[in-house]
């Protein structure tokens, strides 16, 4: 190494937003937080991406070509337990394949808005499942996909259907919400586990707080397994939420149903109306 490059090396080390070890100690942390501010806002940026629409659900969730594949390949010998795994993992299917024709509807959809900017970009979490379904149907809508991901030490980040430059990986869960819902003019939620649960109940605590303000409509996907989650007529009967609070999503059973609903709500309040 010359002289000039050992000078520019020290030079770098010497300035602190060089310096990995502070940028990864506790003192660096409030320009970690900066950097996952920052970042996504210049990767919508220059894509040109005025807003989103957001796909939550379960990362668990397998295509039906994945699915039916596995159990045609099972092992004749399979327990009973581990059939089961798969027919029910088949059975489930039906929401990725459900959740990939929405996107790709939606992306067609806006597509045909004559805006500068990109309207309503088909957003997930970035990784498996729904995810990965969300962004499928918008790259083979031939529109953008944007993939929100997040590093964890038990599940995949990101998937082959992001589009280049719009793979956001976070290391802070609040950050990666506050960027689901900073550009979000719509929201879709699809059966999930712990983590949909979280991220929608936290979006209608904002709306119902008005934190919130502007309108996004919501759908939640499949009355009868949000029905059996979350009992939401008992929360109005025992006070501890009101009834005006049901209006604050969509329960939808097809996507026909959903894809109207949405494009509907979005037309009154984002192409026109109070959020115009």
């Amino acid at each position: 190494m010359n002289k000039d490059n050992k000078d520019q090396n020290k030079e770098n080390k010497d300035r602190f937003y060089y310096n990995k070890e502070f940028l990864g100690s506790p003192d660096g942390r409030s320009v970690r937080l900066l950097s996952e501010y920052y970042g996504p806002f210049q990767r919508f940026k220059r894509n040109n991406i005025q807003d989103t629409v957001v796909f939550f659900g379960s990362a668990r969730l397998k295509s039906k070509e994945d699915a039916t594949a596995a159990l045609n390949n099972a092992p004749k010998n399979i327990s009973k337990k581990k059939k089961k795994i798969l027919e029910t993992d088949l059975d489930m299917s039906f929401y990725y394949e459900s959740a990939r024709e929405l996107s790709y509807k939606m992306t067609k959809w806006s597509k045909k808005l004559k805006y500068k900017k990109k309207r309503f970009i088909v957003t997930s979490g970035g990784g498996p499942g729904i995810m990965e379904a969300a962004n499928r149907g918008a790259t083979e809508a031939k529109g953008l996909a944007v993939g929100l991901s997040i590093s964890l030490p038990f599940e995949q980040s990101g998937n082959e259907w992001i589009s280049d430059d719009l793979e956001i990986n976070f290391h802070y869960f609040f950050m990666r919400k506050f960027w689901f819902l900073y550009l979000a003019k719509a929201m879709v939620v699809w059966p999930g586990g712990v983590g949909t649960l979280d991220e929608v109940m936290e979006a209608l605590t904002l709306i119902q707080t008005k934190k919130l303000r502007k309108k996004i409509p919501i759908v939640l996907f499949d009355s009868h397994f949000w029905n059996k989650v979350v009992n939401w007529d008992f929360l109005v009967e025992k006070g501890v939420i009101s009834k005006s609070d049901l209006d604050l999503f969509h329960i939808s059973d097809s996507v026909d149903d959903a894809y109207k609903y949405l494009t509907k709500k979005i037309r009154a309040t984002h192409l026109s109306g109070p959020n115009f």
